[in-house]
């Protein structure tokens, strides 16, 4: 069993790039450990006490999803009491589910939802001492699309909790947590690296008694409430007389009435108005409240319900601290007033861009909802008409156009660059992956805005140039799911700026295999002061692409690629082949150097690719490829949260210099060249 990790109170800021933002779920803490397979799932609370069996519908739909997922998987979340409309609902609702039996026949089936934040243990790999955003990311994968209103993933923000802290003041909410992207999961503590952002106060306090009711009120008149001070002793901090119905009352009643005392718990007796009874301080109550007054006491509180899941002697005042050693703290301390208005400045365009990608979103759901063709407003007051975004374009996860779309408008500001200036050639998928494709090379009738270019060494043809958001968003429309650029720019169409080998493993190849060929490749590059750019292809195999000088010809670049490709092949020949003929490739990887011909194309970073996954062509660093990664992680469900946290690894392949060819010949004579020179013959 694995106790949660908390957050601590420390202040953090609403603008981040180190941070990710989530709701703060009103509900009860809960580990579920679901074995896959026929096993029987295992709901524990951050005390460790089971709950499965206060939420058999939960345990019950978690099994059944465990079923299809095979392996062990532990998921940190919580379970929340759901409203009519089906949204999260305050704690105060969970109660006469805990526990389950004594609530009255029928009170306990308010709807319920286990929503997941956290993915612990995936099979036999325990993911703890991963950072939070991979972890993010493998939950994503995992648990993404469940099947079920019972089952749910928590909503995400990366580097901005503004809109969240908007919705989360205009629905009332809890607060937020903020989790640093690097954060490693610390089984049983509370630290800083996440933390609570209270927008209500509330906390959780020790019962240590109640008064005797007033007028025709029954069984009691309000709760005596405590918290514990550092050296063990109980501090009154006042009682809560409103938020109960006549159920609550009678329940609390039962359970006060077992633990009676005649002795005090505090150190100076409290003054009431009322009778007072002593209990034993074994019930933890939830209670929200506007402030704590200057003598410490609770202004304007409101009973929420009892939790099982706190330990009493763990209860104690929150308090706010304000974090001082934080870089980001230490350089607004430092800063000027010149810096601090550009920081400013930054903060407030990095806030429009993302309420202009949630805008976006939300046209884009608005007429998939509605299953009627619609006109997006874009930024800037452009606008492009889109169609038929309820089609489903990946069966197996039931993702639409409309999610692919979704998935270009919040990955742009990486893809955009990528493809900027380069001549595209689209295959297009009208009836998603599993009906039939065809290439279009050729630029038809696009509206204004897309971006066409007359090419003329593609035979004067008039073809898509990429590099602003109407024009992908145009190719998306006509169901182009990958974005395939030229490897030279419209600018200077016969000489290359970069070239790539394509790792193609043959069907029965572990990818695994294809790891090891692309760090073979990485250090043949090495010895050439190179290391190339890493990336998943999206389907099954990997790109590695190495950046050119200015004014390098096709042929220059392709020469070179076929050189180290001949290297690896004749230094692994059990596990890597340059043989064109896939009858001879046997069960190794193909490693492909023939893309790099003018006209050709390779998937781009971060492009969608038409695989059974639904992957993306995935940018890596060189830590990853050795300690090891699956191309199923990379998906267009996960990538967006990767690409907040880990930024843009593309990036430096855009700011290289280019490799030194001059270096190559010397190279191929020290390498040997025999099978070079006979694959040129």
């Amino acid at each position: 069993m694995i106790l949660p990790m908390s957050a601590s109170l420390a202040e953090a800021p609403l603008d981040d790039p180190q941070l990710a933002y989530e709701p703060k779920y009103d509900g009860i803490r809960a580990i579920a450990d679901v074995p896959g397979g026929s096993g029987r799932v295992r709901l524990w609370s951050r005390l460790g006490n089971e709950k499965t069996d206060h939420f058999p519908e939960l345990a019950a739909a978690l099994e059944r999803w465990g079923h299809r997922s095979k392996a062990r998987v532990v998921l940190d979340g919580e379970i929340v009491a759901l409203d009519s409309r089906g949204d999260p609902a305050g704690f105060q609702h969970l109660q006469g589910r805990i526990p389950l039996k004594e609530g009255p026949a029928g009170s306990a089936r308010r709807s319920v939802a286990f929503i997941a934040f956290d993915l612990l243990r995936e099979g036999r790999t325990d993911l703890r001492a991963r950072p939070f955003a991979a972890r993010r990311t493998a939950l994503e994968r995992v648990f993404g699309r469940t099947g079920t209103p019972l089952l749910r993933i928590s909503e995400i923000a990366y580097g901005s909790g503004r809109v969240l802290y908007e919705r989360a003041l205009a629905g009332g909410w809890e607060g937020l947590i903020a989790k640093h992207v690097a954060s490693r999961y610390q089984s049983g503590r509370r630290t800083p690296d996440w933390r609570k952002l209270k927008i209500v106060h509330e906390q959780e306090f020790v019962v240590v008694g109640w008064t005797e009711p007033r007028h025709t009120r029954a069984y009691f008149g309000a709760l005596l409430l405590g918290v514990y001070a550092d050296d063990g002793s109980l501090v009154e901090v006042g009682h809560v007389g409103t938020g109960f119905n006549t159920r609550e009352l009678a329940r609390l009643m039962t359970r006060l009435r077992r633990l009676e005392t005649s002795e005090c718990p505090f150190r100076v007796r409290p003054r009431t108005h009322e009778r007072r009874h002593w209990a034993r301080p074994d019930l933890v109550a939830q209670v929200k409240f506007t402030e704590w007054t200057a003598d410490g006491r609770l202004r304007h509180p409101v009973y929420l319900g009892l939790r099982d899941d706190k330990d009493p002697r763990e209860v104690r005042r929150e308090r706010a601290v304000r974090l001082h050693a934080t870089a980001a703290s230490r350089l607004s301390l430092g800063a000027d007033a010149g810096a601090r208005e550009r920081k400013s400045a930054r903060l407030e365009r990095a806030a429009r861009a993302v309420n202009a990608v949630q805008a976006l979103e939300d046209q884009l759901r608005t007429i998939e909802q509605s299953r009627r063709d619609g006109v997006l407003e874009l930024p800037g007051g452009d606008r492009l008409p889109v169609t038929n975004l309820h089609k489903i374009f990946w069966p197996r996860q039931k993702l639409t156009k409309g999610d692919l779309f979704r998935y270009y408008v919040q990955v742009a500001p990486f893809i955009l660059p990528a493809v900027a200036d380069r001549p595209l050639v689209m295959k297009r998928y009208p009836n998603g992956i599993a009906g039939p494709s065809f290439y279009q090379h050729r630029a038809a009738d696009p509206p204004g805005g897309v971006r066409v270019e007359t090419v003329d060494a593609a035979q004067g043809r008039r073809q898509i140039v990429g590099g602003n958001l109407k024009t992908l968003l145009y190719m998306t429309q006509l169901a182009a799911i990958s974005q395939d650029p030229w490897f030279s720019r419209v600018q200077s169409p016969m000489f290359a700026d970069r070239v790539a080998l394509d790792l193609d493993p043959m069907p029965a190849v572990a990818f695994r295999r294809v790891l090891d060929v692309a760090r073979w490749i990485r250090d043949e590059l090495h010895l050439l002061g190179d290391v190339g750019v890493p990336k998943t292809s999206g389907a099954d195999g990997m790109h590695i692409y190495i950046p050119l000088p200015p004014g390098t010809p096709y042929e220059a670049g392709l020469l070179f690629c076929q050189i180290v490709a001949t290297v690896v092949a004749q230094k692994h020949p059990k596990q890597a082949t340059i043989e064109r003929a896939v009858r001879d490739r046997g069960t190794r990887v193909y490693i492909d150097y023939l893309q790099n011909i003018l006209g050709k194309t390779l998937a781009t970073a971060y492009s969608a690719r038409a695989s059974a996954y639904a992957g993306v062509s995935a940018p890596l660093s060189w830590d990853e490829v050795d300690a090891g990664v699956r191309r199923e992680d990379f998906t267009i469900e996960s990538m967006p949260a990767r690409l907040r946290a880990a930024g843009d690894l593309w990036a430096p392949l855009r700011a290289s210099k280019g490799i030194d060819l001059s270096r190559v010949a010397r190279y191929a004579e020290r390498a040997g060249t025999g099978r070079l020179k006979r694959a040129r013959r």
